[in-house]
């Protein structure tokens, strides 16, 4: 089988564990994903082949790899640290958000969350125009362990779609319009408790950043999130074009000169008036990027952020080096734009 997974694909082993995968650049033996269901007889969710259980923070899944399936751990020589990731012989299952977009769009009917998760595609496609094949379904839906509160988890490939898109979506957010709505004060006190999990940030911070987001939210009264991919011919990168060695950690403070990319998973930021407030002193940072879908939006262009995570520096033949901060390995990440003074 040839496997070239992306964002938001899922691939299942044939110990049936399920993983997440991450990013758009991959070894060519092996799919980087993260441990997100495995089988447990106590677990609540039910698919044909046995009950499995949701593993939610990034300590728990590197947790439980380390425990119990060592062979999913290993040492990046090019990302330049030890990382989660699938063998291409030990995939069982690929699963792609847009094949099931297609077999919902064939199906003569389906539960009542696949039937609201298809009815917001539609709200997608009708707004913006982007095509069904650009359309995709990840989460649980895709991997058939949704439960009758499971999100809904859209995908959109391309530049071009990606931004119509989140046109659409602020439209239809701002008008209340096609049942999609922002979410308040509760479903925003509601995700501050979820993410908090391993990703630290005050309340007032996270009310202001998050409330202004288009690709979250709730349609007919179930919480969406819309994750931003690039198409493959769109990444300008492939694996071991460059190498990125950890240099430390650290704190900035920096101006957003370019946030065209902010929208996309994985999402980049570039950066000027760069200030080191802790950490190593190495300069230029040109960049604060994540492969987190909740980093995504997080400033605009213009904003002064204050933003915490592992400094890499970033090494291509023929290229000057730079550094990049990277957000998300660890709870203490963050970035907070600085609020109109």
């Amino acid at each position: 089988m040839t496997i070239r997974a992306r964002e938001g694909d899922f691939i299942e082993t044939y110990d049936s564990i399920i993983f997440d995968v991450k990013g758009l650049v991959h070894p060519p033996d092996r799919i980087i994903a993260y441990a997100r269901y495995v089988k447990d007889p106590e677990g609540g969710r039910r698919r044909e082949n046995g009950m499995y259980r949701k593993v939610y923070s990034l300590s728990e899944r590197e947790g439980l790899l380390e425990r119990r399936f060592p062979q999913y751990l290993f040492f990046d020589p090019v990302f330049g640290e030890r990382l989660e990731g699938v063998p291409h012989r030990c995939v069982s299952v690929w699963y792609r958000p847009s094949e099931k977009v297609s077999e919902l769009l064939e199906a003569s009917e389906g539960d009542e969350v696949e039937e609201k998760a298809l009815d917001f595609i539609q709200v997608l496609h009708d707004s913006s125009e982007v095509p069904f094949g650009k359309l995709g379904l990840s989460g649980s839906i895709l991997v058939g362990l949704h439960t009758p509160r499971s999100d809904i988890d859209p995908i959109v490939y391309g530049r071009k779609n990606c931004f119509a898109v989140h046109k659409a979506l602020r439209r239809l957010l701002e008008g209340r319009e096609g049942g999609v709505s922002a979410y308040g004060s509760d479903g925003l006190r509601a995700l501050y408790r979820f993410r908090s999990r391993d990703t630290a940030m005050p309340w007032e911070d996270f009310l202001r950043i998050e409330g202004r987001k288009a690709c979250q939210g709730r349609f007919r009264g179930r919480d969406f999130f819309v994750r931003f991919v690039l198409d493959r011919d769109e990444v300008g990168e492939e694996y071991g074009d460059r190498r990125y060695v950890p240099v430390g950690y650290a704190k900035i403070r920096a101006r957003v000169k370019d946030a065209s990319n902010s929208i996309f998973t994985p999402c980049i930021y570039g950066v000027s008036e760069i200030e080191v407030l802790e950490g190593p002193r190495v300069l230029p940072i040109r960049e604060i990027t994540s492969f987190r879908g909740r980093f995504c939006e997080q400033a605009v262009e213009g904003e002064m952020v204050i933003a915490q995570g592992k400094v890499e520096k970033a090494t291509k033949e023929g290229e000057t080096p730079y550094y990049r901060l990277v957000l998300g390995a660890q709870i203490s990440d963050f970035m907070i734009s600085e609020p109109p003074s």
